[in-house]
């Protein structure tokens, strides 16, 4: 039996996840304590995670691991997607935000507080939702130089 679903649908529970990327719970769960990923959690409060969160994890995994770029390192990198230009946040929005001043985190691991973002679900916002694979990051970033 062939079952199709979109990219984006959260199917796997955690422990599957894992499996299917060869890393521990554990690794997963550290990855979205420190903010590099936003799974879906169920009506019971269980992780469930979508075809593009195992690519955006194996994106991860291959900085860390092949690359030798360090947690915080991801983090800076995801910091620098221009969020703000593809949310289209106004000055004032820009002015209260952090993940426009800092350069520390990426921005869906920010509360937003009196801004555009302020009662956005990080998860299904296109700033996380379209920066799954490595390409599409650098992609974004290059564009900083066009803006």
């Amino acid at each position: 039996m062939n079952i199709d679903f979109p990219n984006s649908e959260p199917v796997f529970p955690i422990s599957t996840a894992a499996k299917l990327l060869n890393i521990s719970v554990h690794t997963l769960r550290m990855y979205e304590k420190e903010g590099l990923i936003i799974p879906k959690k169920t009506e019971g409060n269980q992780r469930a995670y979508s075809q593009k969160d195992l690519e955006r994890v194996a994106c991860i995994r291959k900085a860390i691991n092949e690359h030798k770029i360090s947690i915080n390192g991801i983090k800076t990198i995801y910091s620098l997607i221009p969020c703000w230009n593809i949310i289209g946040c106004s000055s004032e929005d820009r002015v209260n935000c952090q993940a426009y001043i800092g350069h520390s985190q990426p921005c869906w691991s920010y509360k937003h507080p009196n801004t555009t973002c302020e009662h956005r679900d990080c998860n299904q916002c296109s700033v996380y939702k379209e920066t799954f694979n490595c390409g599409q990051v650098k992609d974004l970033i290059k564009n900083i130089a066009k803006d």
